[in-house]
């Protein structure tokens, strides 16, 4: 059996370990200097030698690693990674016999068991997400796991650990039948072009499922759309297909334009009669104020951090100024789409940057709808900050 290290809590963070909280944050740990290889199986034990948990040693964002089991004896092992993919497996039923559906999370780390692991499902291939080295040196037994447990056209990784905590360009092929990207999946119907192995990003951001079925089905009939942040247009193409009379979509990075047209034709969609514009939205947001433009449904989904050559951008600190801009150039009793991924607050204080936006620019609003994580997304309610999404729709009333 691999050596373990044991490691003392700090007795301030024993109380949320006992709890659940499964994230080790680094200040928890007195003795972490014993720490030397990320994927060390690591023994917690508070200040009176009592366990806690076993788990992990590995380096992503605040945390030094994952709490996997709260049993003393259980082993981190195949059977281990076999048992909790069996479980996250069945949780996920019904959305492998959904026909409009062929694309959703089968894995949500610690939401599953597992912190820093995700796994996606695209119509027979699957993605593993790693965001640490310390589980990526545990790959072998979680592609065992996949072998043992699913049937799979190929199965695709994402390393999303170097020294940034960003994303480490590879061939991300791991096995079976190397694909013919992009594919095509389907979510409640819609289509979407996806490439597994085209860098960090595969063309669908999952966790917007139910935001996007929402703005097709309740929000997008008859309406200008002005979708910023926009990526590859998977809000557009939804409100398109809802019945919007036009979408705008903006985003800075030039190959959205190709992604952005490539979604529009795979739903039948005639992406000429659509503006797809590649520019910088807060230039984009004076260019529509200069012009006169008003939209009555406008989606914020900005990066959770962002820096060009002259500005830099952090939803924490700058969302309310976003906010006020679409504020601006949103018709009375349009809808704004305010979202944010950013896991370091709340829905309580993402609600408050929405009230300061709309006080700063006298503007009353209500609240109509707001979404979460999807279900297959699984997470852990009694610590918010898992469940990292926030979605929030805004009414302008005057």
């Amino acid at each position: 059996m691999t050596n373990i290290l044991t490691l003392r809590v700090d007795p301030k963070y024993v109380a949320e370990l006992n709890r659940g909280y499964s994230l080790i944050l680094k200040e928890a740990i007195q003795n972490k200097d014993l720490l030397e290889d990320e994927g060390e199986i690591i023994r917690l034990v508070d200040h009176h030698n009592r366990y806690i948990g076993t788990g992990y040693y590995g380096n992503q964002n605040k945390g030094i690693g994952w709490v996997l089991t709260t049993k003393e004896h259980e082993q981190i092992d195949q059977a281990f990674f076999n048992k909790k993919l069996t479980i996250a497996l069945s949780h996920r039923e019904d959305y492998f016999s959904d026909s409009n559906t062929t694309a959703f999370r089968i894995f949500n780390g610690e939401g599953d068991g597992i912190g820093g692991l995700a796994i996606d499902y695209f119509d027979g291939y699957y993605m593993v997400s790693w965001y640490s080295e310390g589980i990526y040196s545990f790959r072998e037994h979680v592609y065992n796991a996949l072998n043992d447990l699913v049937e799979y056209k190929a199965i695709y990784e994402k390393k999303r650990f170097d020294t940034k905590g960003q994303y480490i360009d590879q061939d991300d092929f791991v096995m079976g039948t190397e694909g013919d990207f992009p594919i095509i999946v389907k979510e409640n119907g819609m289509n979407f072009a996806v490439n597994l192995n085209d860098g960090a990003m595969t063309g669908i951001f999952l966790d917007q499922r139910d935001v996007r079925r929402a703005i097709r089905d309740h929000y997008a009939d008859g309406t200008n759309m002005l979708n910023t942040f926009s990526y590859t247009g998977a809000f557009s193409v939804a409100a398109a297909l809802g019945g919007a009379t036009k979408t705008t979509s903006v985003d800075l990075a030039k190959r959205s334009l190709a992604k952005t047209i490539e979604q529009f034709s795979v739903n039948g969609i005639d992406y000429e009669a659509q503006d797809i514009k590649v520019m910088d939205v807060f230039h984009y947001f004076k260019y529509a104020v200069r012009h006169e433009l008003k939209f009555d449904l406008v989606v914020l989904d900005p990066p959770s951090f962002a820096r060009t050559k002259k500005m830099t951008f952090s939803t924490a600190k700058d969302y309310p100024k976003l906010l006020a801009d679409a504020i601006a150039i949103t018709e009375k009793n349009g809808i704004i789409v305010a979202s944010t991924n950013n896991a370091s607050f709340g829905m309580k204080k993402f609600k408050t940057f929405i009230d300061q936006a709309f006080k700063e620019t006298n503007t009353k609003y209500k609240i109509i709808d707001q979404y979460g994580l999807p279900k297959d997304f699984r997470a852990n309610r009694d610590f918010p900050e898992f469940n990292y999404l926030k979605v929030v729709f805004i009414k302008k009333l005057n």
